[in-house]
């Protein structure tokens, strides 16, 4: 068995990638995504059809419908499902951005590949998050050696209800045994180990719930049924079915944690899946961009290329500005479960909702450039546009929908509202969130909370540091146009604060303004994710030797979202919003240039430098 950072990458790899000068507009002068080019390298360009994960491949299972079985026998075979395991357990995971660099790197060339791959990570983390011993162990050599594992939550007639659940686990003297049906799980059928929620108390309730690591090779015949595949509109080729359990025996070793503790287990542990799941749409965001971008610099329209239309440029930087705003955000996030994971019930919330929905958005504008084109299944591309826009509409339904996110803001509106007004203090967390040079803490799963008691951290750093770039700016002409939009949403940060202090929770739950301000919410923190990205990674400290380029189209794209979500019940909030229309077309011609030169250089769409497999050689 191969593990992947064991391997020697061909020359096309990290090592041909640190000879170019090309280099993401953030980044300090060590930081990239390594991990992620060593992967890439080892794939080979997607656009060879001998490659493992090729897209004339994922075309072929997907018109298919038929699960990327060889794609994942190869990532099986470079070790990748070591990264799914932790090191304690024998694993290779040491951070979790680890996963957002290898999730996005698959999720760039096939989701269907990523998302049946990877899903072994989200029926494992129960146990990581339970810090069972023996349990953990067991489990970990069999994900090692490549064993898929499922999460059964869902039920047919109760959905994300987890405490409608109506499949019992009796106790027995030995263990328990299992009856009941699961249903729209993903891996139920190819897995061979499901981490199951089942009702241990006849009267249910918080406490009536418990986990439980069943292996279906151990289930004596008769005792279980997997359910069809259900056909799904993106995704096709994934195993999306059921299980159906009767009187399955289970022994009380394959319980996860204590008993009762099973709700509580996964809602925490879906706070790290929520934040790592953004690893899918940013790498459907770069694949769509990339698709389009070529499109338009080969295709001639009215007499010239399309690249040349202003309304095509503005799109596609545009597009682009909003890719950044995405991988800003899902980078503090994953940061964030080893250095604030006391409060990743709100930064997994923010990241899971606004993430998923600006690339979904990405990716209608981005139709538009490519016309019929983006509809032909098998004539453009292999059809990989249809495709990927199919695949990623599934991505906001995962572990928690839309609604369920937003809500979850909703919740601790009056607690986010008092601690940013107040915050308490916290300090030497910063650096370690934002620097991304800095090794990060072990994670503490013991260490996460279902409600952030405390507020957020990462909102309340926004002021000091649009105080921070607004001190910058009086040295550095460069970036009074990203002061001036920091400042704005500052303002208009606290004018939202207020409105959700004075927001009151109904009967039936949250009112719809609520929901307006929790976007409006994450537009914000997202703001202040990118502000503590300059301000920890920019050379010398203060952005002098960086271009604030990518900053100030990130807040201008963020302050026009924060305008969209919150149409201001109260009043409208603090304006002008980000930049003025004269000075867009600048800011934006000069971002496509950005945008074009990492193209050119067969570099992942990122702040970071990252060589992706299909480059020019070097």
């Amino acid at each position: 068995m191969t593990v992947l950072r064991g391997r020697r990458a061909p020359q096309r790899g990290p090592e041909a990638a640190g000879a170019r000068a090309a280099s993401g507009p953030v980044a300090a002068p060590t930081a990239r995504w390594s991990l992620a080019e060593r992967l890439d390298a080892w794939l080979g360009d997607p656009d060879d059809d001998a490659g493992p994960l090729g897209y004339a491949d994922a075309a072929r299972e997907d018109a298919a419908e038929r699960f990327p079985s060889a794609a994942c026998a190869a990532l099986d075979e470079l070790g990748v499902q070591h990264y799914y395991v932790p090191a304690q357990y024998g694993g290779t995971l040491t951070g979790l951005p680890q996963l957002l660099e290898l999730v996005r790197t698959l999720a760039r060339r096939d989701l269907t590949t990523a998302v049946g791959h990877g899903k072994t990570f989200l029926g494992a983390v129960c146990i990581w998050v339970a810090e069972q011993g023996a349990g953990a162990a067991r489990l970990a050599d069999l994900v090692r050696a490549g064993e898929p594992v499922s999460l059964g939550l869902t039920e047919r007639a109760h959905g994300s209800d987890l405490m409608a659940g109506e499949v019992v686990a009796e106790r027995v003297p030995d263990g328990y045994r299992i009856t009941g049906e699961k249903w729209l799980i993903n891996n139920a059928t190819r897995g061979r180990l499901v981490c199951l929620l089942a009702r241990t108390a006849p009267e249910g309730g918080p406490r009536g719930f418990s986990l439980l690591l069943v292996d279906k090779a151990e289930l004596p015949p008769g005792t279980y049924r997997t359910l069809p595949k259900v056909p799904t509109l993106g995704i096709r080729g994934a195993d999306i079915s059921g299980i159906a359990f009767q009187g399955a025996p289970v022994g009380r070793d394959r319980l996860v944690g204590r008993e009762g503790e099973g709700p509580e287990t996964v809602l925490k542990a879906l706070q790290i899946t929520r934040s790592l799941c953004t690893a899918l749409s940013l790498g459907a965001a770069d694949h769509g961009l990339r698709l389009a971008h070529g499109f338009a610099a080969e295709r001639e329209l009215y007499g010239r290329r399309m690249l040349e239309l202003p309304q095509v440029r503005r799109t596609l930087s545009e597009c682009y500005a909003d890719l950044l705003a995405a991988e800003a955000l899902s980078t503090v996030a994953a940061r964030s479960i080893h250095t604030l994971p006391g409060e990743l019930s709100v930064t997994s919330a923010v990241a899971k909702y606004l993430v998923p929905t600006m690339v979904d958005r990405t990716l209608l504008r981005l139709r538009g450039v490519l016309g019929a084109r983006a509809f032909l299944s098998d004539h453009h591309a292999h059809g990989r546009f249809q495709k990927l826009e199919r695949d990623h509409r599934i991505v906001g339904i995962f572990d928690g929908n839309t609604m369920v996110n937003l809500y979850a803001l909703t919740a601790q509106f009056r607690t986010l509202a008092r601690r940013f007004a107040a915050p308490d203090g916290a300090v030497g967390w910063e650096a370690d969130t934002f620097s991304l040079t800095r090794p990060l803490p072990d994670l503490r799963p013991d260490r996460l909370s279902l409600l952030a008691r405390h507020g957020s951290a990462l909102m309340a750093s926004l002021p000091a540091s649009a105080a921070a770039l607004e001190r910058a700016a009086a040295g550095d002409v460069r970036l009074l146009p990203a002061a001036r939009a920091a400042g704005t949403l500052t303002v208009a940060c606290r004018e939202l604060h207020a409105r959700m202090g004075a927001a009151r929770l109904l009967p039936g739950g949250a009112p719809v303004e609520s929901f307006d301000l929790a976007r409006g919410y994450s537009a914000c923190f997202a703001a202040a994710c990118a502000l503590g990205l300059w301000r920890y990674n920019a050379a010398g400290g203060a952005g002098g030797a960086v271009s604030p380029l990518w900053l100030h189209a990130v807040l201008d794209r963020l302050s026009s979202g924060l305008e969209e979500a919150v149409p201001g019940s109260t009043g409208p909030l603090p304006r002008p919003w980000g930049v003025e229309e004269e000075a867009r077309e600048p800011l934006y011609e000069r971002l496509l240039e950005r945008m074009a030169a990492q193209y050119a250089a067969g570099e992942l769409f990122s702040l970071l430098p990252c060589r992706t497999a299909e480059g020019p050689p070097c």
